[in-house]
């Protein structure tokens, strides 16, 4: 009778283990869909630039990969500056913008018509303006 017992326990347990592994194995296929589908989606952003003395304008402008952007530059720019591209997935918008004197500078990312990312003097000039993937996010 307790060889039974723990026959049936045993495979109560082993069969409880493999609907468990079943599940996570379906989460994890859902995840992985979820960020294929993420680094292939695309989106538009429009680059914003503003201030005087600006020698270059280093932007994601959409060539590269999702995880690996190649920066695009334009130099001695007119201003105000302003550029819509299309990025790909997980790819962060970021524009990042150089001037001899950072004042009155001001950069923005700009997606569905919303302010995403601003910054404005010093901190335009050291980090620029960087945002999360609205499809990431």
């Amino acid at each position: 009778m307790k060889r039974t017992i723990r026959t049936a326990v045993a495979t109560l347990a082993v069969t409880g283990l493999a609907f468990g592994l079943g599940a996570c194995s379906a989460a994890a296929d859902k995840a992985a869909d979820q960020v294929d589908k993420a680094v292939n989606e695309t989106y538009e952003v429009t680059y914003e630039v503003t201030g005087k003395g600006i020698e270059s304008i280093q932007f994601h402008g959409g060539s590269g990969t999702a995880m690996e952007p190649k920066l695009e530059t334009e130099t001695k720019p007119t201003t105000p500056w302003k550029k819509t591209v299309t990025l790909k997935g997980i790819m962060p918008p970021a524009v990042m913008p150089m001037a001899l004197d950072p004042a009155d500078l001001t950069c923005k990312v700009i997606h569905d018509g919303k302010v995403i990312k601003e910054a404005k003097g010093q901190d335009a000039m050291a980090g620029g303006c960087v945002a999360v993937s609205p499809i990431a996010g």
